[in-house]
């Protein structure tokens, strides 16, 4: 069995609001996946599969999360080792994140082409810095991310993909907990 953490799209914002007991329900009894935690309820869910197909795992998950909840949840997974490297990523220099609102980490489900990049990179500005590592974005910003004129929304319009962000401090507990087990 593999250790993963899906990261749901769409969990307890916008007017969605789903008890942490339905997820994982959802999990252990319709996905039959095992060891099934939520980690704060933002739709963080750490479990067992003997699967260590990703992309299957997440289509399986997200149209059980559209059965059950009646909504289509996007639904970004990695393994331990994964969010463990992802987690000790440092994309931005010292003295710029101590100096930071914010740090976020944005999961996509698959890699950007290098025009995909580019377009990522040219949100930056002397409020936000963004790298792209990988399946992910690492965004840095200086004041309020509700304040700032990069988003979320943003970046799918731009792009036309889906991803979730979670804060930096939210993936180092994570896989801090995951380096425990």
């Amino acid at each position: 069995m593999t250790r993963f953490v899906a990261f749901l799209r769409a969990i307890n914002v916008g007017g969605h609001v789903v008890k942490m007991d339905l997820l994982r329900r959802v999990f252990a009894d319709s996905l039959e996946l095992a060891n099934v935690e939520t980690f704060i309820a933002s739709g963080n869910v750490l479990f067992d599969a003997t699967s260590r197909n990703t992309a299957a795992l997440e289509k399986k998950i997200a149209a059980q999360l559209e059965k059950a909840l009646g909504y289509e949840v996007a639904t970004f997974i990695r393994s331990d080792a994964e969010l463990i490297r992802i987690a000790e990523y440092q994309p931005f220099k010292p003295k710029d994140v101590q100096a930071a609102e914010g740090i976020y980490v944005g999961f996509l489900a698959g890699e950007l082409a290098p025009s995909e990049i580019r377009m990522v990179k040219s949100f930056r500005s002397d409020v936000d810095e963004l790298e792209v590592n990988g399946r992910e974005i690492y965004w840095l910003c200086r004041i309020r991310s509700t304040e700032s004129d990069f988003s979320l929304a943003k970046l799918e319009k731009t792009l036309r993909i889906q991803a979730t962000f979670r804060n930096i401090t939210t993936v180092r507990k994570i896989a801090a907990l995951l380096s425990a087990e």
